[in-house]
């Protein structure tokens, strides 16, 4: 039987007397190639038939399905913050951007903020910092999924433009097949090029 996720952080926000309770999480902090995305999410309802997890532990398929069914019951925004940004200006703070610009997309303006991990955020509302919060909070959950699939398919994108590296499989994550690529063919455009593997490929 699987395991259904709480809503204890956005019922105590709500005993409060906050009302608009916004689950924040990201995608692609870690890759070595791609933009960082992250969602914020308002639950319209809490009932779902799909199941509805940290992203990480949900299969391609599952995600997409979680995917359809979370868009049509909460308000959502999603940030994208690109490559060229990260080097610019670091992923913590390329990451902290994405979460505020979806924080700025959701459409309602939000009073509550559970997020997922300690991105620090310049948002002028009540926070909570949530480790592990995508596998503790719905809310975040729901955030987790719509940023995966989001970036997974800008990914997907890329990998027409890009074929030789094989972003359709490994969506820029350091995996074997990609260092492999990187070392063949050199950096793409769309690699980071401050994170080492790319940054050593760079200086040769």
């Amino acid at each position: 039987m699987r395991k259904k996720l709480k809503l204890k952080h956005e019922r105590k926000a709500h005993r409060e007397g906050y009302r608009r309770v916004a689950g924040i999480d990201e995608a692609g902090r870690g890759p070595l190639a791609g933009p960082v995305v992250a969602s914020a999410v308002i639950l319209k309802e809490t009932r779902f038939k799909q199941r509805i997890d940290d992203s990480k532990k949900l299969t391609p398929l599952a995600r997409n399905l979680a995917y359809e069914e979370i868009k049509r019951k909460v308000w959502f925004g999603i940030g994208i913050v690109s490559e060229k940004v990260i080097d610019k200006i670091n992923i913590y703070n390329a990451t902290a951007r994405a979460m505020e610009i979806a924080v700025r997309n959701l459409g309602v303006k939000p009073d509550y903020l559970l997020i997922d991990g300690r991105i620090r955020l310049k948002v002028l509302c009540k926070k909570a910092h949530i480790i592990g919060g995508d596998s503790k909070s719905l809310s975040i959950a729901c955030a987790s999924i719509i940023a995966k699939v989001t970036r997974d398919s800008i990914m997907c994108k890329y990998h027409k433009r890009y074929p030789a590296y094989g972003f359709l499989r490994h969506k820029g994550y350091g995996t074997r097949e990609h260092l492999r690529k990187l070392i063949k063919h050199g950096p793409s455009p769309i690699h980071r090029f401050t994170f080492k593997p790319v940054k050593d490929q760079s200086n040769k």
